[in-house]
């Protein structure tokens, strides 16, 4: 278990039946998750800004109960992000991330050298933000517009924006491929593919039929000496083993650590399970 305990501004307060009761910097949201399948009673005793609703048709909705800002800035340590409700329960930010980010701080601050870093399906620039910040330069790769200008946001947000950072709309294995030909390399890459999803020209991607085809692609465009190389994923179709199985078939001779990322349950010893993580290294 990685366990991301060390949050001011986010709490998980409550778990029961399928749903989270979370304090991101006093605003309230409670949303469902679907690995929570213990019961610990209602939660009609807590002041709830917001309840995303599931339908049952696909998709849903968030109820307002107590208004809030439409965005506001929860902070991690010296980092801080910008989150909002998003459609399909989504506020923008991973806080179990926030145990990678350590990660990678440190590896890149004890690196003693200037690092490259790629960030693949780079979402609103979580690790973005947490590389820059230890000085590395980052190119940020993700498909969808909105996205990048958020994470562009974040980056503003943190006083970063000077820094080495190039942003890309770009389907991540054709821009990989072009790295390839170009000879371009990279210190250490860092991805966190969708289930399924589409590039930014309506190329389709499915992490069971392409993973292993990326991390291949990725890895010639690595340097010999590379920092790290992380892979998160919140697919049910990809059990921790099965990615430990292709980081070490890939990996052959590197050190390979595949674990659950994890938030603690306040006032309890409880744990909520929140995606998987594979970091490779030269350790």
């Amino acid at each position: 278990m990685l366990l991301s305990s060390n949050w001011e501004d986010y709490k998980i307060i409550k778990t029961s039946k399928g749903m989270k009761l979370e304090n991101w910097n006093n605003v309230i949201l409670l949303r469902p998750d679907p690995v929570i399948t213990w019961d610990l009673g209602d939660f009609k005793n807590y002041k709830i800004n917001a309840i995303y609703h599931r339908s049952s048709s696909g998709g849903g909705h968030w109820e307002d109960i107590i208004p809030s800002k439409e965005n506001w800035l929860v902070k991690y340590k010296d980092l801080k992000f910008l989150v909002k409700k998003m459609g399909f329960k989504h506020t923008g930010l991973f806080p179990e991330q926030a145990n990678n980010w350590d990660f990678m701080i440190d590896k890149i601050k004890n690196s003693n050298k200037d690092i490259k870093v790629l960030n693949l399906f780079a979402y609103t620039g979580g690790a973005t933000v947490a590389c820059l910040y230890a000085g590395a330069s980052v190119t940020h790769v993700d498909s969808s517009k909105g996205m990048v200008d958020w994470a562009k946001e974040n980056v503003k947000a943190n006083h970063l924006e000077d820094r080495p950072v190039r942003y890309l709309i770009d389907d991540v294995i054709k821009f990989v491929k072009r790295e390839i030909r170009r000879g371009n390399k990279y210190d250490a890459i860092i991805m966190d593919p969708p289930s399924y999803g589409r590039g930014a020209n309506g190329e389709v991607w499915s992490i069971d039929e392409n993973l292993e085809e990326l991390i291949k692609l990725c890895k010639e465009i690595l340097n010999d000496n590379f920092l790290f190389f992380i892979v998160n994923t919140y697919s049910i179709n990809l059990p921790s083993v099965s990615l430990c199985n292709i980081l070490k078939l890939n990996f052959e001779g590197k050190k390979v650590i595949v674990d659950d990322l994890c938030l603690p349950i306040e006032n309890s010893d409880l744990y909520l399970s929140c995606g998987i993580t594979g970091r490779v290294t030269n350790e």
